[in-house]
């Protein structure tokens, strides 16, 4: 395994990086509220980085996503690459790909999943859909909309057809969230049974085995996330205690500090690695799915330590709900929960490894 970014995967990470160090402040997210920064997404877009993701590969975009985790920006890149872009370029007809990638790519369109998919909605045999899907994260920003059957098959709506309706919710993190709740909905499957042509992408599967391959994507991108976010807690709480004195001493000096900072340091780049891990199978077209369980254990685990230290460390301070290192506590905590919390992937990951151990 070799996990050196490419010169391509580099130069966006460096551009991402550039982007949300520039623009996602303290000042502009405090403004957004719980709402994405629009501005902000056209100048991703503008600056070609979501289109981008189909050539740097699911590696590439967890380097995005760590960019964007350490500034908490609040756009909805995770979910347009990871249930839009890759999902459709993967497992979508010739026909789909040629006609929902372009405004995919240029931002004007932006896409978000029901994942992962808990047997509320259900399909007739017309394809239209029906049921309730309590959050899906930037739904209220959303044009297109992926979710998975009681069969766990892959289909697209449209936030704008007649019978949906978004209902907004707030969750811990700002993320537009809203509850979708679908009236026989006319659905568009994803995949061979759609409209026309074929599904030839390198990692294309059907059937329930695609949204299995969408889920395990979406758990790789958002660990690549957590790790971001815990960067950021962590890089805030240095700072903080370096500067912070007490009795006369900088707070870093004491060896309690010491240990909770490197613990947590630890904790952030086994997120990381686990996150690479994965994502570099991925893009190989090897088999990753108890690599991307792992990363997402890790970042529901390991990621709750983190966030809660670098507010712990901040002391008081940290206890402020307007100061920045409670925003990352805020997003780590979401991610924690989102895509299954560590015991529940923990049991996936364990009821795996027993039915590859039994073949």
């Amino acid at each position: 395994m070799d996990f050196t970014p490419t010169e391509e995967q580099t130069a966006a990470q460096g551009l991402a990086a550039q982007i949300f160090g520039d623009l996602a402040t303290h000042e502009r997210l405090a403004a957004a509220g719980t709402g994405t920064d629009t501005e902000l997404w056209k100048e991703l877009c503008a600056a070609g980085l979501t289109a981008a993701v189909e050539e740097i590969g699911l590696l590439g975009l967890v380097l995005l996503l760590e960019e964007q985790g350490r500034t908490t920006a609040q756009v909805p890149l995770a979910v347009t690459c990871a249930y839009g872009l890759l999902a459709v370029a993967e497992h979508g007809t010739d026909e789909q790909r040629e006609r929902l990638l372009p405004p995919l790519r240029d931002g004007t369109a932006v896409a978000t999943g029901g994942f992962p998919a808990r047997d509320g909605l259900r399909a007739d045999g017309e394809g239209r859909l029906s049921g309730t899907v309590p959050y899906v994260p930037w739904l209220r920003d959303a044009t297109l909309v992926l979710v998975a059957d009681a069969d766990r098959v892959l289909w697209i709506v449209r936030t704008a057809d007649p019978g949906v309706a978004v209902t907004p919710v707030e969750t811990t993190a700002p993320w537009s969230a809203a509850r979708l709740t679908l009236d026989r909905v006319p659905g568009e499957r994803l995949g061979p049974a759609g409209r026309t042509g074929t599904s030839t992408g390198a990692n294309s599967v059907t059937g329930a085995a695609a949204y299995g391959a969408v889920l395990a994507a979406s758990r790789t991108a958002f660990a690549g996330l957590q790790a971001g976010v815990c960067a950021g807690s962590l890089a805030r709480a240095v700072a903080h205690t370096a500067t912070r004195e007490q009795f006369g001493r900088p707070l870093s000096t004491n060896q309690g500090v010491l240990l909770r900072a490197a613990d947590a340091h630890m904790d952030t780049e086994a997120i990381r690695v686990t996150a690479y891990e994965a994502a570099w199978r991925h893009d190989r077209g090897l088999p990753y799915a108890a690599q991307a369980l792992t990363a997402a254990w890790w970042a529901s685990e390991a990621g709750k330590r983190v966030v809660h230290a670098g507010q712990h460390l901040h002391g008081g301070t940290g206890a402020d709900l307007d100061h920045p290192v409670h925003r990352h506590f805020l997003w780590g905590r979401q991610l924690d929960a989102y895509l299954g919390c560590g015991s529940e992937v923990l049991e996936q990951l364990g009821q795996l490894l027993v039915k590859e151990g039994s073949q």
